[in-house]
C-alpha cells in the first residue's frame, strides 16, 4: 500500500461498515485516523480499538452533521488533535428507501442536508486548514450518481450534487494544492445482506464482471489510493469501485 505514515485522516461516518472499511485501510497504511459518528458511540469505538492494538493511532470525535457550525467544529477538533490534517474523507450519509409518489420536501431536505450539504460543509472547513499546506478530500458518492434505483430519487440526486461538487471544489480549491475527488462504490456487503436482500445480490452477481459484492475494503484502498502521493496529478475525478457493474449492458 502506499504508506501514508506520518499523516492525519478524518472519516466521516466511519462507524458504518463502509466508513470502518476505510478508516481502516488508512490506518493500515500508516496514518493516523480521526474516526467520526453520530450516533454509534460504541462502533466508533469499537473501530479505534482494533486500529490501536494493530499499531495504529485512532482518535474518536462525534458530532452531528447536519449543522454546519458543528461540521466546522468537527474538522477544526480533528485538525487540533495532531496539530495538522491532510485528509478528509467525506462518507456520511443515509440512504432511506422512498418512491416519488409519496416523498415529502422534508425528507428531501433531510437527504441532502446528510449526504450533500454535510460534505459541502467540511470540504469548506477542511480546505481553511489545508490552504497552507495542501491535502486530500474525497467524497463517497455511489454509481447510483449515473444509475437511478427505485426509491432513490433523493439519493441519487444527492450523489449526483456530491459529484459535481467535488469538480467544482477542484477547480477552486486546486491552487491550493488542495485535491478533491469522488469515490462511486457499487453494492458494498454488510452484515446479513445476502439474508435481506437475496434477490438484489443474486442480480449483482449476475451482472457484475468479477461476480462479486464490494468489501468496505476494496472502497478503503480506492480512497487511500486517491490521498496519497500516487494520486497527486489527479483531482476532480470520479473513480468507479463497482466490480464492472457499469459496464454491463443496460439492453
Amino acid at each position: 500500500m502506499p504508506d501514508l505514515t506520518g499523516t492525519v485522516t478524518l472519516v466521516t461516518g466511519a462507524s458504518g461498515t463502509i466508513g470502518h472499511g476505510i478508516a481502516r485501510r488508512f490506518a493500515a497504511a500508516g496514518g493516523a485516523v480521526v474516526v467520526h459518528y453520530h450516533r454509534d458511540r460504541s462502533g466508533a469505538g469499537e473501530l479505534a480499538g482494533r486500529i490501536r492494538s494493530a499499531g495504529g493511532a485512532a482518535h474518536v470525535l462525534s458530532a452531528d452533521l447536519t449543522g454546519e457550525r458543528a461540521c466546522h467544529d468537527l474538522v477544526d477538533a480533528a485538525a487540533a488533535w495532531r496539530g495538522r490534517l491532510d485528509n478528509l474523507v467525506n462518507n456520511a450519509g443515509i440512504q432511506p428507501v422512498e418512491n416519488l409518489e409519496v416523498l415529502t420536501a422534508e425528507s428531501w431536505r433531510a437527504m441532502l442536508d446528510a449526504n450533500l450539504t454535510s460534505a459541502f460543509a467540511c470540504t469548506q472547513a477542511a480546505a481553511r486548514v489545508m490552504r497552507e499546506t495542501g491535502g486530500s478530500v474525497t467524497h463517497i458518492a455511489s454509481i447510483e450518481a449515473t444509475r437511478p434505483a427505485f426509491g432513490h430519487a433523493h439519493y441519487a440526486s444527492a450523489k449526483a450534487a456530491l459529484v459535481m461538487h467535488a469538480r467544482a471544489a477542484a477547480l477552486e480549491y486546486g491552487p491550493l494544492g488542495i485535491r478533491v475527488n469522488t469515490v462511486s462504490p457499487g453494492l458494498v456487503d454488510r452484515p446479513g445482506l445476502a439474508a435481506d436482500w437475496p434477490e438484489g445480490v443474486e442480480r449483482w452477481h449476475r451482472a457484475a464482471p468479477l461476480r462479486r459484492l464490494g468489501e468496505p475494503a476494496d472502497v478503503g484502498n480506492a480512497c487511500v489510493f486517491l490521498a496519497s502521493p500516487m494520486a497527486s496529478w489527479i483531482t476532480g475525478h470520479d473513480l468507479t469501485v463497482d466490480g464492472g457493474v457499469s459496464a454491463h449492458p443496460a439492453w
